[in-house]
């Protein structure tokens, strides 16, 4: 089967990203021909084993979707690059991308541009460079069937071409409906045209439902995974990890480990988490245990969030940026809880990859984190509640010292049986072949 998938965002850096990345490499396992297009802002991007990828380069030099042309003198020639005609501007080469950054529903590691931030213009141009790259992998290879991440522009785009259109909606884009009224014809061009749309979490359905009325019979729930071959349990010492990002070991001694890995978005709760920790700061001074956090990610509350840290007098946090996932698996494995307080998520990949490292999740109770986060690998806390996630946060630790590493076995035996992307990718399999028989 050829599959054609087409993604907003690059295949790392954000969770539709690395969805669309699992599912490429597990697809292509199945002997499967797989191409993803993708916006890319940079020519120094991984390559994706067995997978075929089209960049539509953007300038990252201009993170404020003013026009202004980047040129770079020199640009790499690479295989990720498909063969064409140099066009100034189309974002056809990294020598001549689109004159902006790519857009967001909220922020990227790499891009702060939201779509509200396009001009006219600058969307037109957007569309016009996403609409050639899809002309061209249609002239290409004659995909049989196309997977848009996203109800959003880009399917749009691959609207009305006569070739089988599966959506999935990851709950950004659902946000982005309801904030950008403007840009909705697009996202329901998409589900008109679709096939299914596959919702990734319950309540991710009942908004799919709510916006979407018209295409309730088109819903598939399908669990999301995580990739077993990046994400497992493994052994390696936590002095030597910490002491990579500079935590001393003075700094670390007696002191359980608490990762958040993620946007430093408003959404995503990081403000409520720093409060959370203030507490527990209070507590420790009577007996409970102390931790050190380490915060994981980027995002346009960075400064916000530092100066918190400052205001509370936390002095156990460190923030370590972006890391890959390689990094974040041995984070996850030496830490002692890992945490999600978003306010709203719409699946929360995070908390699943923490999960099949063994490490206990304590995740916030909404959007779609209790569909698999329960009491058996963690906990929920309320959303929006620092004293309840402070509470939930020493209960795990507490829990995890009297368990020791059998519960942490137990977690990621539960992961790897129900969410490992092997063992599900085929149901994706089965719903691609279904909408190519319909046609």
């Amino acid at each position: 089967m050829k599959i054609l998938m087409i993604n907003h965002f690059p295949l790392a850096g954000s969770g539709s990203g690395t969805y669309t990345r699992n599912l490429a490499v597990h697809l292509a396992a199945l002997g499967h021909q797989v191409t993803v297009i993708l916006p890319e802002n940079t020519d120094d991007f991984e390559e994706v084993p067995g997978v075929r990828l089209h960049p539509v380069f953007f300038s990252a030099a201009n993170d404020h979707g003013v026009p202004e042309a980047v040129r770079r003198a020199s640009a790499k020639s690479s295989s990720k690059v498909p063969d064409d005609q140099n066009l100034i501007g189309s974002g056809k080469t990294m020598a001549d991308p689109l004159p902006f950054n790519f857009p967001c529903f909220t922020t990227h590691p790499r891009s702060t541009v939201s779509f509200g931030d396009l001009t006219e213009e600058q969307l037109e141009q957007y569309k016009a460079a996403f609409s050639c790259a899809i002309d061209d992998e249609i002239r290409r290879d004659q995909p049989d069937v196309i997977h848009g991440q996203h109800v959003w522009i880009l399917p749009a785009l691959a609207a009305g071409r006569g070739i089988p259109l599966i959506l999935t909606a990851h709950g950004t884009d659902l946000m982005g409906y309801n904030r950008w009224p403007e840009l909705r014809k697009y996202a329901d061009l998409a589900m008109y045209d679709c096939f299914s749309v596959i919702s990734i979490s319950k309540d991710n359905c009942e908004l799919i439902r709510e916006l979407f009325p018209y295409a309730a019979d088109k819903i598939v729930m399908m669990r999301n995974g995580y990739d077993p071959t990046i994400f497992y349990p493994e052994k390696d010492g936590r002095t030597e990890v910490l002491s990579s990002y500079g935590i001393s070991e003075e700094e670390q001694k007696g002191r359980r480990i608490i990762c958040f890995a993620g946007k430093l978005a408003h959404f995503k709760g990081v403000d409520v988490l720093l409060e959370a920790l203030r507490l527990i700061d209070d507590q420790s001074a009577s007996g409970a245990p102390g931790v050190f956090t380490i915060i994981a990610g980027d995002g346009e509350e960075r400064d916000a969030l530092r100066k918190e840290v400052g205001e509370l007098a936390l002095k156990h946090v460190r923030f370590i940026g972006n890391v890959d996932s390689q990094a974040l698996r041995k984070l996850y494995n030496i830490a002692d809880v890992s945490v999600v307080p978003s306010r709203r998520e719409p699946f929360g990949l995070v908390a699943l990859e923490a999960m099949a490292c063994g490490t206990p999740v304590i995740a916030s109770d909404q959007g779609g984190l209790p569909d698999f986060v329960n009491d058996s690998v963690g906990g929920l806390a309320k959303p929006e509640d620092p004293e309840d996630l402070a509470s939930e946060l020493l209960s795990v630790i507490e829990r995890a010292d009297e368990e020791g590493s059998g519960w942490r076995k137990t977690i990621a035996e539960y992961a790897r049986t129900h969410y490992a992307q092997d063992t599900i990718i085929r149901e994706l399999d089965t719903l691609y072949k279904a909408s190519i028989q319909d046609r």
